[in-house]
């Protein structure tokens, strides 16, 4: 059950190691699209979906923080009407106040691409939930989703989403086939949230984005922070940040003029996080052809970003990034495919990104393609916990991982 793998530090005349352990996970086999979250109290909250007969089940487990042990786990919710996809997957969140809230998508027509983000609330642990207000009151048959959420403050949750209520409602973020989309744009909005599920505000942020990359935030010293992939009328793919001021978005900043012009949706969105008046983001990018994993600090919450430091460049790179960041310094984890294989790498910087502490293949995946989805990471004393989803004989099963510097 456990096994060790150790990188040595890539710099000259120094030396340092990774080692990484199998963390058993909750999830029965035939679980896919996990999500993993961190409560105020340190615990840490796995999400994932189960097929059924009549559809499928969001079903979470509490891995405490004093006693290491993973919970029973506890049904969220349950329909035979959702969109369950590789790219676009539930997330859990839990408040300060004790709250828990999770998202999942809902179809809303005969599209293949039409659907809702449908928000749900416990305040009793995860024992019961109920169905919060409706995130979106556009109602039309088109895609919503791409979500995350964020603790507003310690009682209100806050949520963002890429809308497509000025779309055609077309989309394809299986084949990444979004070309020829005329006039239509898909766009970001925000909302808050407050007991008892009920919604607060609604926000626009951006008039026009790419249409299926995954967003994120964090929350710093300044407010919080969203990241995502931006789209302009020349097909330009790059990311974006913007900050809640407590009033409004601001107006975006460019983390780095990559210029990657792509005419369809890569699929692969950025991951930030945030620590104090510190801000990073890690991002996927095909700029100038060649295919690279690329992160950036911001020393100025969020307002201004450094030049990016290259994490991996090549035809192996596929991105799906995440990101994380704690006292010791800033942990990205992102995905390579070599000769048809899989594998999933973490590599630790120094908040300054001046030092690679260590670099470290923590899985060889079973399983290929967009089947193995997004892995997630978290952090919890000073140890880097993933988990992922893997495909043997067909079926999906849940894996995971713990790394100690």
């Amino acid at each position: 059950m456990r096994r060790a793998l150790f990188a040595l530090l890539l710099l000259p005349g120094l030396a340092a190691a990774a080692t990484v352990q199998d963390w058993p996970l909750p999830a029965p086999a035939g679980a896919a699209q996990p999500s993993l979250a961190q409560a105020p109290n340190g615990d840490l909250l796995l999400s994932w979906i189960e097929r059924q007969d009549a559809g499928h089940r969001l079903m979470f487990a509490r891995y405490p923080e004093r006693s290491p042990a993973w919970s029973t786990p506890k049904q969220i919710a349950q329909g035979s009407d959702w969109f369950v996809n590789w790219a676009d997957f539930p997330a859990l969140q839990a408040l300060p106040d004790g709250s828990l809230w999770a998202h999942l998508l809902v179809k809303n027509g005969a599209a293949p691409y039409a659907y809702d983000v449908q928000l749900h609330a416990s305040r009793d642990g995860g024992r019961r939930w109920q169905v919060a207000d409706p995130v979106h009151t556009d109602g039309t048959p088109t895609e919503h989703g791409f979500a995350s959420l964020w603790p507003q403050t310690d009682s209100t949750l806050g949520i963002a989403w890429l809308d497509g209520r000025d779309t055609a409602g077309g989309h394809d973020h299986a084949s990444h086939d979004h070309a020829g989309h005329g006039g239509s744009r898909m766009t970001l909005r925000a909302a808050v949230f407050g007991a008892p599920a009920r919604k607060l505000s609604e926000h626009a942020v951006d008039a026009m984005t790419c249409d299926c990359c995954q967003t994120d935030a964090a929350v710093g010293a300044r407010g919080v922070l969203l990241a995502y992939r931006d789209r302009d009328a020349d097909e330009v793919r790059d990311i974006k940040v913007t900050r809640f001021d407590g009033d409004a978005w601001t107006a975006p900043t460019t983390v780095h003029a990559d210029g990657w012009v792509m005419p369809a949706c890569p699929v692969n969105g950025p991951a930030i996080a945030a620590r104090s008046e510190q801000a990073w983001v890690a991002w996927y990018t095909e700029a100038g052809g060649e295919p690279s994993v690329r992160l950036a600090r911001s020393a100025d919450g969020g307002g201004r970003f450094e030049a990016p430091r290259v994490l991996a460049r090549g035809a192996d790179q596929i991105g799906r990034v995440d990101l994380a960041a704690d006292a010791g310094g800033v942990w990205v984890s992102w995905m390579q495919e070599t000769g048809g294989r899989q594998s999933l790498w973490l590599a630790r910087y120094s908040p300054d990104l001046a030092r690679e502490a260590f670099r470290v293949q923590v899985a060889e995946l079973a399983g290929r393609g967009r089947a193995t989805g997004f892995p997630r990471l978290q952090l919890r004393g000073g140890t880097a916990w993933l988990a992922w989803t893997e495909v043997h004989d067909g079926q999906p099963r849940l894996r995971g991982a713990r790394v100690l510097p």
